[in-house]
């Protein structure tokens, strides 16, 4: 018999996780998701996935974390390391799902960008318009945006109509627009090898 796994992910990431549960026959593998409006407030990331892996960590043989460091400067990799569990490498989901060479030239070609991913631009009214306050007061989209200069769309799994809508979020804001279909990068690499483990419980005391 499998031992049972878990996958604490971002919000942000459930769809695509989900997908290669999916698409992999992870049959075994459950996915616990944390509310993606944590990003507002970076600081609350740690202690939540730390509540999250003592609340589910009885159930399974391992716990695997689909975060980035997220701005939590380094302390979630504290609290992870304290409870035995690892996460994805990478600053943020822009990084490995572009992969860390090409997000690297990216950032270097120019500081100036603004990043969307699949989740992004399915919810950028709810989480960039609405959360900032912009629709409220809308003299606030040059003090956000006014250092950027282009905005790249990073699709992962795009739908017909995906890069018009980049386009558009692009033309909003005032930004050139440059489309990059990743896949799902360092996120499927990544679950493929937490779930290939011989896992076996050895959790820290």
């Amino acid at each position: 018999m499998q031992p049972r796994l878990l996958v604490i992910a971002c919000g942000a990431l459930a769809r695509e996780v989900n997908a290669l549960k999916r698409a992999n026959g992870w049959t075994t593998l459950d996915v616990a998701c944390l509310p993606p409006e944590l990003h507002n407030r970076p600081e609350g990331i740690a202690p939540a996935v730390r509540a999250k892996i003592r609340e589910r960590r009885a159930d399974y043989a391992g716990i695997f974390v689909a975060y980035g460091d997220c701005g939590t400067k380094g302390t979630l990799d504290a609290v992870l390391a304290e409870e035995g569990v690892e996460r994805i490498p990478g600053a943020h989901c822009y990084e490995f799902f572009a992969t860390p060479p090409v997000f690297a030239a990216l950032a270097d070609a120019e500081p100036g960008t603004f990043y969307l991913t699949d989740f992004l631009l399915r919810h950028f009214d709810r989480l960039v318009i609405r959360a900032l306050g912009i629709d409220r007061h809308p003299e606030l989209m040059a003090t956000y945006f006014g250092n950027y200069r282009r905005l790249v769309y990073l699709a992962q799994a795009p739908k017909p109509d995906s890069e018009a809508a980049a386009r558009a979020i692009a033309g909003r804001l005032g930004l050139e627009c440059e489309v990059r279909t990743t896949g799902y990068g360092g996120l499927g690499t990544s679950l493929a090898a937490f779930t290939a483990r011989p896992w076996m419980p050895s959790w820290p005391a």
